[in-house]
């Protein structure tokens, strides 16, 4: 993976910056705050490491100075601000579990989404102004990697840089500890909650509970080995004065990949310091991209998108048995032209019962040639019992010289089938002969 060519990366960290950009309309319908925040944290890092990696793919160029000053503090603050995002949705399920009332006023929601904002949203912010104490240069720039925020490794930063995202998950962890206790202590008053509250479903909350706590056990063990690695493969040189850290801020230090992928820890440190950022979320995708709410609003969007380029959603039956899209317009029947649409069918050959049978006398010697005129004209009770019409029943020729009218247009509410007797071609012996040697047709 960390070897992989530079088009790998930016094709996956654009694909994660989709994948939490795309849910997010329909979490902030639900103001689950923490929820939103980590996407919004995690949507737009991916965004700056897949431009940062098009365009220093193959150089070390300063060629936007004001972006690396503004997306460094941005990558500074989301290392700390997905821990935090983790802490609020952690902190909500445990008070959501361990909820003494099923209702909330609006003063209590209010202070809970301060309150979310706060952690999300400050604690970040505040790292961001505590890092510059230990910023010894302006940024970085790696080739193949762009823009990367400079920290002096001096023993402050350890406590003002490193350790908050360790901190914070343990803090994060204590909370899915209280969870889990809760749950199996108020389990019949958790389920009265989420049956009151449209915004929350179980299965929401287990799968809110499932990111939570994957990314406190991945936050914990990367943040320990990231103040492993800065101890180890650097030198931690002594705080000697503000003046010392500060030396020289202006300047930006660059590094070709040549120089810097000789050294295999700034290679482990650099590269899963944003690979980590694409599988945060795609681990957020994969509990909320296949919901049942992200699927109900693919479908809204789908259909949205088909009208506005003006396709049909509504499928119609073509000719030859499939489904394809088409206007009223195309079914309707021409007056002009005679035409009527055609139905396309399944018909299973039922017998009839003897009750819905007829019977009539029809001579032996004159049956024949009643047989050889209905063959012209191809009829079947059957046919007009089941209530349909195809292409094939519909009469070609004129019958015995006279002209066979057009059937009108078909009505919207078909009625029942009605067989009428008198169509059927009946002949009446005139002999006496001829009437004994009739049969009965049943």
């Amino acid at each position: 993976m960390f070897n992989s060519p530079d088009w790998v990366f930016s094709m996956f960290a654009f694909l994660g910056f989709l994948c939490c950009m795309i849910p997010l309309p329909w979490h902030l319908e639900a103001w689950n705050t923490g929820t939103c925040l980590y996407m919004i944290w995690t949507g737009l890092s991916c965004l700056i490491q897949f431009i940062n990696s098009i365009v220093w793919r193959s150089s070390v160029i300063n060629w936007a100075p004001v972006w690396c000053d503004i997306s460094t503090k941005f990558m500074v603050g989301t290392s700390v601000a997905i821990p935090a995002c983790s802490l609020c949705i952690n902190r909500r399920l445990y008070y959501i579990a361990s909820v003494s009332s099923v209702t909330k006023t609006k003063s209590q929601k209010r202070r809970d989404i301060m309150t979310d904002l706060a952690i999300g949203v400050g604690i970040p912010v505040l790292e961001m102004v505590l890092q510059y104490i230990v910023q010894g240069h302006r940024f970085n720039i790696f080739e193949e990697i762009g823009c990367y925020p400079a920290t002096f490794n001096t023993p402050p930063a350890y406590v003002l840089v490193f350790a908050w995202p360790m901190v914070l998950g343990c803090i994060s962890g204590y909370y899915c500890v209280r969870t889990i206790i809760e749950l199996a202590q108020r389990r019949a008053q958790f389920m009265e909650f989420l049956s009151a509250n449209k915004n929350l479903s179980s299965s929401r909350y287990f799968r809110l509970m499932g990111l939570a706590g994957i990314e406190m056990l991945c936050t914990i063990p990367l943040g320990a080995y990231v103040i492993y690695l800065n101890t180890t493969a650097q030198i931690v040189y002594p705080w000697v004065s503000w003046a010392d850290t500060h030396y020289d801020f202006s300047r930006v230090e660059q590094y070709p990949s040549i120089i810097w992928r000789m050294s295999d820890a700034a290679v482990l440190s650099i590269e899963l310091s944003r690979w980590f950022l694409v599988i945060c979320a795609f681990i957020f995708f994969a509990f909320f991209g296949f919901a049942d709410e992200a699927r109900k609003n693919y479908r809204l969007a789908y259909v949205s998108v088909t009208k506005r380029v003006g396709l049909s959603t509504a499928g119609t039956v073509s000719s030859g048995g499939s489904w394809s899209t088409g206007s009223k317009s195309e079914m309707a029947y021409n007056s002009r032209t005679g035409t009527m649409p055609v139905f396309i069918t399944q018909r299973t050959n039922q017998k009839r019962d003897s009750l819905t049978s007829f019977s009539t006398d029809i001579s032996i010697g004159e049956f024949n040639i009643a047989f050889d005129d209905a063959k012209e004209i191809p009829y079947s009770p059957t046919d007009t019992a089941t209530g349909s019409i195809s292409k094939e029943s519909l009469p070609r020729a004129a019958v015995d010289g006279q002209t066979v009218p057009l059937p009108d247009a078909p009505a919207l509410a078909r009625p029942d089938p009605v067989l009428d007797i008198n169509s059927v071609p009946r002949l009446i012996a005139d002999s006496h002969e001829s009437r004994c040697n009739s049969i009965d047709i049943v």
